[in-house]
C-alpha cells in the first residue's frame, strides 16, 4: 500500500537525517581538535519497485563520507617538536601498553596513523602527541648518519650526554715570513702557535708549535705541551720550494725530514698531505694526533711567502669536551636532532610519512588516529616529500579541517529535511486514520 510505503520512506528519511545531524555535531565538537578529519554525509537511495508504469516508495540510507585527504590549515606554534604534514600521508604512531604503574614497558603491535603532530617529550623521553600516541621513526646510526628504513619504532631520547671525543687531528694554516725580523726566528727565538687538544676524558690541554728558521726556506717545528711529563714531544725539519730538493713551487712545502723524538712523517710525495704524526698521553691513555701542515707543492696549510712577520690564518682541531643535553628539534626532512651545550648535535631518528592508495578508506580510531583496512591498501613509509608523500612543516600543527560555516549550513538543511520527513510521517498517519475510520 502506498501509504505504508510513504511512511517507511519518511521514517528512513528521519533516520538518515539523524545520522547526518550526528556527523555534523561530531564535526563541530572537534572544530579545534589538532589533526581531526571531518565526516560528511552522503545519502543512498534504495528502491523497491520501479518501472515505466509503477514506482513504489523506497528508502534512504545515510553513509559516512570521509574527508581524510582534505588538508587542514597549518599553523605555526613555535614548539620545536610540533610537525604538520603539508600534502598526503600520515605519521605512524604506537599505542603504549603500561604495567599499571604509569611506566611504558611495551607497545601494541597494531600500527596507528595520524595527522595530529602536536608532539612533545614525556618523562621517559618519548615523543608523544596530545592523544597519548607515540611517534615512530627510523633509527639513525650515529656513526654513519644513515637511517635504518627496515625498522620503525617509537622515538626515544636515551642519551642526554654527548661523550667526549679525544683530539686526533690538528690543522695549521699559516705563513712563515720569507724575511723574518732579526731578533726573532733567525736568532733562535721561536714563532709560536698554541692549540687546545682534548684527551679521552674531554679535558683540554694546551699544545705549542714552535718554528725556528735554520736557513732561508728551511725551518724546524717543535711540538710540545706543558701538560706532559716530558714537555717536548719531538721536532721535524720543514723545507720549502727548491731548497727541499723536490720540484715544488717557491713558498710551498717540499719536504719534511730529520724528525726526532716521538714525531714521525711519511715524507714527500707529489700532491700528498704534509703530515706529522705523534702519540701523547695526558693521563687518560695514549692518543695519536695527526698534525696537517698542508699539501706538498700547494699553497695551502703552511707556506713561506713574502713578509717579515708570522701570519696565523687558522689553527683548528677535532675532538670535543663532554656535552649536556640542550634541546631536541625536528627538521623538514623528518630528522629528529639532539643538541648539546658543547655545540655538537646528533640525529637520533628520521620520521617517515606513510601513504595509502585510498586514505579515505582508513578505519577511524580514538585520538584522531586511523588503522589500515583492506580497502585502504598497504601502508608505505616514505621519506618526506618523496614518492607522493607530503612535506613536513616544523614547529607547526595541522588544524581540524572542519569549516564551521559550512557545518552550520548543513545543519540548517538537515533540520529542515528532518522536519519535512516528520511532516510526512504525521500526514501518512492521518491518512491511515482516515482509511481506518472508513469502516465505521
Amino acid at each position: 500500500m502506498s501509504i505504508f510505503g510513504a511512511l517507511n520512506s519518511a521514517i528512513s528519511g528521519l533516520t538518515a537525517q539523524s545520522t547526518a545531524f550526528a556527523n555534523i555535531s561530531d564535526n563541530v565538537a572537534n572544530a579545534q581538535t589538532v589533526g581531526f578529519k571531518r565526516v560528511d554525509t552522503s545519502f543512498v537511495d534504495f528502491l523497491t519497485t520501479s518501472s515505466n508504469i509503477v514506482n513504489d516508495p523506497g528508502a534512504v540510507v545515510a553513509r559516512p563520507d570521509y574527508a581524510n585527504t582534505v588538508q587542514g590549515t597549518i599553523t605555526q606554534t613555535g614548539q620545536p617538536l610540533n610537525m604538520a604534514i603539508a600534502g598526503q600521508g600520515f605519521f605512524t604512531v604506537s599505542e603504549p601498553l603500561g604495567n599499571g604503574s604509569g611506566i611504558v614497558t611495551n607497545f601494541s603491535p597494531q600500527p596507528y596513523y595520524t595527522r595530529a603532530g602536536d608532539f612533545s617529550t614525556n618523562k621517559q623521553g618519548y615523543l608523544v602527541n596530545s592523544a597519548g600516541l607515540y611517534l615512530n621513526g627510523w633509527p639513525v646510526d650515529p656513526a654513519t648518519g644513515a637511517a635504518n628504513q627496515n625498522v620503525l619504532a617509537p622515538i626515544q631520547l636515551t642519551q642526554t650526554v654527548f661523550n667526549p671525543v679525544p683530539t686526533s687531528a690538528v690543522q695549521l694554516n699559516a705563513n712563515l715570513p720569507a724575511t723574518p725580523t732579526l731578533g726573532t726566528a733567525t736568532t733562535g727565538s721561536p714563532l709560536s702557535s698554541d692549540v687546545n687538544v682534548y684527551d679521552a676524558l674531554g679535558t683540554v690541554h694546551p699544545m705549542t708549535l714552535d718554528w725556528v728558521q735554520n736557513a732561508p726556506a728551511d725551518w724546524t717545528v717543535t711540538v710540545s705541551s706543558a701538560a706532559l711529563t716530558t714537555a717536548t714531544v719531538g721536532s721535524a725539519e720543514v723545507t720549502f720550494g727548491a731548497t727541499s730538493g723536490n720540484a715544488v713551487p717557491a713558498g710551498t712545502i717540499g719536504q719534511i725530514a730529520n724528525v726526532s723524538g716521538g714525531v714521525t712523517t711519511t715524507g714527500y710525495a707529489p700532491g700528498a698531505p704534509a703530515d706529522l704524526t705523534f702519540t701523547v698521553d695526558f693521563g687518560s691513555g695514549p692518543q695519536t694526533i695527526n698534525l696537517n701542515l698542508g699539501t706538498y707543492g700547494e699553497a695551502n696549510g703552511v707556506t713561506q711567502f713574502s713578509g717579515s712577520a708570522y701570519s696565523l690564518a687558522g689553527l683548528t682541531q677535532n675532538g670535543m669536551p663532554p656535552g649536556g643535553f640542550s634541546s631536541l628539534v625536528t627538521q623538514s626532512d623528518g630528522s629528529v636532532i639532539v643538541n648539546y651545550n658543547n655545540g655538537q648535535s646528533r640525529t637520533i631518528a628520521q620520521v617517515p610519512i606513510t601513504t595509502f592508495n585510498a586514505p579515505d578508506q582508513l578505519q577511524r580510531q580514538n585520538g584522531q588516529a586511523f588503522t589500515a583496512t583492506l580497502a585502504s591498501g598497504t601502508p608505505i613509509a616514505n621519506v618526506a616529500n618523496a614518492n607522493g608523500a607530503g612535506n613536513i612543516a616544523v614547529s607547526s600543527t595541522e588544524n581540524s579541517n572542519v569549516d564551521i560555516a559550512s557545518e552550520f549550513s548543513q545543519l540548517i538543511v538537515a533540520q529542515q529535511a528532518y522536519s519535512a520527513n516528520a511532516k510526512m510521517v504525521t500526514t501518512a498517519n492521518q491518512l491511515l486514520t482516515t482509511t481506518i475510520d472508513m469502516k465505521q
